[in-house]
């Protein structure tokens, strides 16, 4: 027993009647799974006081009270200090929504940040599993910023289940520091070559255009066999995907849409219809 559980009624504490319900620190503690040095704390601070007493003058809490942590242990799920939850309980002009919606948007960017990092962890455990022999930070050293073990992830939720994907897996494993930097200058030239062109007025279905198209397939089949439909429809995914836009559209504005109208009409001087193009 403690002073704090025992001492005489004060300004406003009730008496305890004999239909109420009350319930001792220890009971609270117990049911609401709260420590007992919180419930003090928050006693002390103002936050939420025991109102009742019994006969012998132990301090209680009544059935508002428990309902009073209830709201204290929601808000402080979405972060909320004590004092901000005070000042919510306790002042009725207070905004209660925008104070839980402004919480909701730090946990919903705090939940981001966490599914981002475990991302890249089952990346990287998928990448050691393979027997890459090259580690994930000689390949961010490599790419710099454009290479982000999330995209992979991304990549993996969306075709893992493909012999495309079983494919590039294996020949990424074979791959050694030596193959990643040559994969990483040939792309970059790939890229050099792709926005001199679309900046010099090349029309995409001119000769120089389906060779780029040409280029740019040989570069896709150095991870997995791309046919010229398959390439059409990862083609797609560059207007589409706004990252793969953002990430070629930050090399020249308008690249991602051109690079696009050129595999089109490469696929077409090819005998292939974009529009009906499969994943064959």
């Amino acid at each position: 027993m403690t002073g704090w559980e025992h001492d005489g009624p004060g300004p406003g504490d009730a008496v305890l009647d004999d239909d109420d319900m009350a319930m001792t620190v220890g009971e609270v503690s117990t049911l609401l799974g709260v420590s007992v040095r919180a419930l003090h704390h928050w006693d002390a601070s103002g936050l939420v006081h025991p109102s009742r007493r019994s006969d012998a003058g132990y301090r209680l809490y009544c059935e508002a009270d428990l309902m009073r942590i209830q709201q204290v242990l929601v808000y402080r799920q979405t972060g909320m200090s004590l004092t901000d939850i005070k000042g919510v309980l306790d002042d009725p002009d207070t905004d209660a929504v925008a104070h839980l919606r402004r919480q909701r948007e730090m946990l919903q960017g705090q939940i981001s940040h966490l599914q981002r990092m475990l991302r890249s962890i089952d990346t990287v455990m998928e990448i050691q599993l393979l027997g890459a022999r090259i580690s994930v930070a000689e390949m961010v050293k490599i790419w710099g910023t454009d290479w982000d073990p999330v995209y992979i992830e991304e990549a993996h939720a969306r075709w893992g289940d493909t012999e495309e994907w079983a494919e590039s897996a294996r020949r990424k494993a074979r791959m050694s520091r030596a193959d990643w930097r040559r994969a990483h200058e040939e792309t970059v030239a790939l890229e050099t070559a792709l926005v001199e062109a679309m900046r010099s007025g090349v029309e995409p279905g001119s000769p120089e255009a389906n060779a780029l198209a040409q280029w740019h397939r040989r570069e896709l089949n150095r991870w997995f066999e791309v046919s010229v439909s398959k390439q059409v429809l990862i083609a797609r995914s560059y207007v589409a995907d706004e990252r793969y836009a953002r990430y070629y559209d930050k090399r020249a504005p308008g690249l991602a849409a051109w690079l696009k109208d050129v595999i089109d009409a490469g696929a077409r001087s090819e005998g292939v219809d974009p529009a009906t193009a499969t994943w064959d």
